[in-house]
């Protein structure tokens, strides 16, 4: 069986030697990238050839690539590299890479048009001033055919493993049966639709109530088309940690019941909740793990693949074993393992890592998509960025060497963006270009302080260089889609602003993301009204859809709505004792557990006060702001089998939707909020601009988002088939129409 490697790979395996360096960073954006290469190319004159393909064999290893640039003329292959700073704190084992690069390009050229040698040519970019640094050298071919022999030799032991393996895994998944005895209802029939998907290299939106098995009813399919599409990967993608808990359970059940299937699958965490020495820079004098990270890389990576399933704590098993960075160990993990489990930025943000990888390997993959409906929001914020002047402000009081003057200018043209501003808020279409040049030139002058002190940097200068260059990177694909606003807060000569680039649409951003797999399901309770995931998401015009019969009846759940109470700001004193009323009422008539849901933590502690003044006896527990995760597991753990009392919590927060609490561990909600997002300067701008776009700026900034929070909600209540319940949905705005059209279909409100 052959086996198939890019140039790219191939070197970064046999190549790559020394320390985990990350002082010469941050790397230019992948879009500062293909601008800088396309502003190179562009100088070369029409002779040359750019994005030149090439490939060769040794022995059942085939090597394919598209090399940068060739100079007929000159006879030069170019290997261009973008960067920012100084290239003389470039590290050594980098600039390595980069030259076997270039020699396994500059053999297989040679080989492809009988050349008997060639000169090889490292041409680095910056970024910022536009400048070409290069490194030229001639190489006989029958050297560089050596180099290219000596790299293969070294990556096909593993090459003929990986290919014994995936050879493995496909006769294992072709066998793979369901790993329990019958599906549930509706998950048969989403997986089926899922396997058509894949199978047609469509997309999905799939919506299915909590109970059927979203989670395993979306990854078999996708397993056992694997091998039949061919799928190089599946991403099972989740917005928080909850659902990649469920996914790496899926995996588990799969493996155990299958446990001959060669099949490797991979959790991706946070840098912060995998790094073991947290405050420590990532270089080899600075951390253990990073010191000769390369050089013992090899051995860790046997030895994890040797494992099935490799969550965080295997991972950081293995990397600790071997004296490795866990982190950047699944990172290079990812190369090599067949499903990842990770957060959405790993494959949707701006720079993101699997995808950077999926078009560097043009891997051809699946994506699965959980709970779908948290997407927008969160490809808001992955592409959002905001400047708070105070921490211009604090800079500038002590300012490091050669920054003064570029912080004071910044500051000038910050200041001019708002003095004549009346309002607190304001937002444009545009952006101030002048500024941009201001903030673009502190961001170059700090990233060369720290490629000359990288041990020095001030945590606070540091922070704000992170933000600012999320700002300018953003800067480049600002448009239509996106809002500059500025918040002013202060007076006189205490006024300060927060400049934020809010993004409003993302779909333009993440589409490509979505053309570039061969399929995507994105799944979810709540992806009602279609349209609205459609447009803000940038599907494609024939993305099918799904929606699977609920398992559950209405006799299951009591949804009463009470019109009778309003819970609009204007009048939130009067709703107070209403609302107490009717949740004493409730639980005289069935003691048992329940939540109660709120607007915010302000409306929740008066209610739970009240309640607790007028109810002494009934037990209660609150929500609180900034809860962590042992705080969190606390508050969940207060719900027992058949114990009896109220929680109290906020819609839309980490106990609104990802809980699963069964049987009598919840009995009943209590929803005191139509949902709605807060009326604010912020959101009536979202709304004039959904408005201009879609035809629907209310629906879209406030009625969609708003009440899908409240189905989310309600769906912790009834959990599995012979789950019983109530919901009180409390506010007269329940009773219309249009939010009563996007209920689940299996309810049946009272009035």
């Amino acid at each position: 069986m052959s086996y198939r490697v890019a140039v790219r790979s191939l070197c970064e395996f046999t190549a790559k030697v020394g320390d985990l360096d990350l002082r010469f960073t941050p790397s230019p954006s992948a879009q500062e990238g293909i601008a800088g290469h396309r502003r190179v190319v562009a100088r070369r004159g029409p002779e040359y050839e750019a994005e030149v393909a090439l490939e060769g064999r040794f022995g059942e290893l085939e090597v394919r690539g598209r090399a940068d640039g060739y100079i007929p003329a000159r006879n030069c292959l170019e290997e261009i590299k973008t960067h920012r700073g100084d290239l003389a704190s470039q590290p050594d084992n980098h600039r390595q890479l980069h030259w076997a690069q270039a020699k396994v390009y500059g053999w297989l050229l040679c080989q492809q048009r009988q050349l008997a040698s060639i000169d090889l040519a490292l041409v680095y970019l910056d970024v910022d001033s536009d400048q070409e640094t290069r490194f030229e050298c001639s190489v006989a071919a029958v050297e560089l055919e050596a180099f290219f022999h000596d790299q293969c030799r070294r990556f096909i032991q593993w090459a003929e493993a990986q290919s014994h393996r995936l050879a493995q895994r496909d006769a294992g998944l072709n066998a793979l049966g369901f790993p329990w005895p019958s599906f549930r209802k509706g998950q048969r029939e989403l997986a089926e639709t899922v396997y058509k998907a894949v199978s047609t290299g469509r997309c999905l939106m799939a919506q299915a109530t909590t109970g059927i098995g979203k989670t395993l009813g979306t990854l078999f399919p996708l397993l056992k088309a694997m091998p039949r599409q061919p799928l190089d990967k599946i991403l099972f993608l989740t917005a928080k940690t909850p659902g990649r808990a469920l996914a790496l359970e899926a995996l588990r059940q799969v493996h155990q019941a299958s446990p001959e299937t060669a099949l490797r699958s991979l959790e991706l965490v946070a840098r912060d909740k995998a790094c073991e020495y947290l405050g420590t820079a990532c270089h080899g004098e600075a951390c253990p793990l990073a010191r000769g990270f390369y050089d013992r890389l090899p051995a860790a990576r046997e030895a994890a693949m040797q494992r099935s399933l490799l969550d965080k704590a295997q991972v950081r098993e293995v990397a600790l074993a071997h004296q490795v960075c866990p982190y950047y160990l699944a990172q290079e993990l990812a190369r090599w393992v067949d499903v990842l489990v990770a957060d959405y930025n790993y494959y949707f943000d701006q720079s993101a890592l699997l995808f950077g990888l999926a078009q560097a390997e043009q891997w051809r993959l699946a994506l699965a998509v959980d709970e779908a409906h948290n997407l927008v929001e969160r490809a808001r914020q992955m592409y959002s960025a905001s400047l708070d002047q105070g921490q211009l402000q604090a800079l500038r009081r002590d300012p490091p060497a050669g920054l003064a003057s570029a912080l004071r200018n910044l500051n000038r043209q910050w200041n001019g963006l708002y003095k004549d501003q009346l309002a607190p808020y304001q937002a444009s279409d545009e952006l101030p270009a002048a500024f941009v040049k201001a903030l673009l030139r502190c961001v170059g002058l700090i990233q060369e302080l720290m490629n000359r002190t990288p041990r020095a940097v001030d945590p606070a200068l540091l922070q704000f260089f992170f933000q600012a260059l999320q700002f300018t990177r953003l800067s480049e694909v600002f448009d239509g889609h996106f809002l500059f606003d500025i918040s002013q807060r202060g007076a006189g000569r205490r006024r300060l602003a927060t400049l934020c680039l809010r993004n409003v649409v993302p779909a333009p951003l993440i589409a490509p993301r979505f053309a570039a797999a061969r399929s995507a399901v994105l799944f979810s309770a709540t992806l009602s009204p279609r349209h609205f995931y459609s447009d803000l998401l940038g599907l494609p015009g024939d993305t099918a859809w799904l929606e699977v019969d609920s398992p559950f009846v209405a006799e299951q759940l009591r949804v009463r709505i009470v019109r009778d109470v309003s819970t609009r700001f204007q009048h939130r004193q009067a709703s107070l004792m209403p609302i107490v009323e009717l949740i004493a009422a409730q639980y005289r008539e069935q003691p048992g557990n329940y939540l109660a849901f709120f607007s915010s933590f302000d409306y929740l502690q008066q209610v739970a006060t009240l309640l607790a003044e007028r109810y002494p006896t009934i037990e209660q527990w609150a929500q609180s702001s900034g809860m962590d995760e042992e705080q969190r597991q606390a508050f969940l753990a207060r719900f027992v089998e058949d114990g009896r009392g109220i929680g109290f919590a906020v819609l839309g927060g980490a106990f609104a939707e990802g809980v699963d609490l069964p049987g009598t561990r919840l009995i009943g909600a209590f929803i005191a909020t139509l949902g709605l997002p807060q009326v604010n300067p912020v959101n009536e701008q979202l709304k004039q601009r959904m408005g201009s776009l879609f035809s629907a700026g209310f629906d879209y900034t406030y009625l969609y988002p708003g009440v899908r929070k409240v189905i989310q909600a309600a769906g912790r209540v009834i959990r599995g088939t012979e789950d019983r319940g109530m919901v009180m949905l409390i506010d007269d705005r329940f009773g219309e129409a249009r939010v009563r059209r996007m209920f689940p279909s299996w309810w049946a409100p009272e009035n």
